[in-house]
């Protein structure tokens, strides 16, 4: 929408005709009107955007350290920035950022930012699929219906050789093992993907 692919292999992996951005909420004018402005004000003001970030992550952070509570922060929710390029997540060592990436070949990575890998059974994408399982990633799979999740978590299944974990539960993912299939039920537009990218 902003006239700049913030997913870069969104077209590789066949994924981005059924983007999340569609899902629940997603699908609100208002909604969608919000995340293109703040994907407008990142792309033409940066040092701007990214200290507005770094504010509102330390002012956060300071809340929940008073309630008792570890931060957590997700930066990409419709997007799959290397936000660990930009110092965010290293001035928050204490905060718990966590995202999904379709990038297998991210390196740098700090302690504290857990990456999730998405999945996408596409042939072309093969090759970000075997980099990110022989890393030990996660990987979060989206499945055709609630029905075919619930059926492979009731019997134990597995996916390509990863035990599978239920990804719908909750979305705090730094807490599923690594080397799991985080199963995810098509939601929005992906109810009607057949690129491959769901399973099912």
């Amino acid at each position: 929408m902003s006239g700049q692919n913030v997913c870069p292999n969104a077209a590789l992996a066949q994924c981005f005709e059924a983007c999340l951005n569609t899902a629940g909420r997603g699908a609100m004018k208002s909604v969608e009107m919000s995340r293109l402005r703040k994907t407008l004000f990142f792309l033409q003001y940066k040092a701007e955007a990214i200290a507005m970030i770094k504010r509102e992550v330390g002012a956060m952070e300071k809340h929940a350290a008073k309630l008792g509570y570890v931060l957590l922060v997700r930066l990409n929710g419709t997007s799959d920035l290397r936000w660990e390029n930009y110092g965010i997540i290293q001035a928050y060592p204490a905060v718990q950022f966590y995202d999904y990436t379709k990038l297998a070949n991210r390196k740098g990575i700090p302690a504290n930012y857990d990456l999730t890998f998405s999945y996408s059974g596409v042939p072309e994408f093969q090759t970000q699929v075997r980099l990110a399982t022989a890393a030990g990633m996660r990987l979060a799979v989206v499945f055709r219906n609630r029905a075919m999740v619930e059926s492979m978590i009731a019997d134990s299944a597995t996916f390509q050789g990863l035990p599978v974990v239920d990804g719908d539960d909750t979305d705090v993912r730094h807490i599923d093992p690594q080397a799991s299939a985080v199963a995810l039920y098509a939601k929005g537009k992906a109810k009607k993907d057949f690129s491959g990218f769901v399973v099912g």
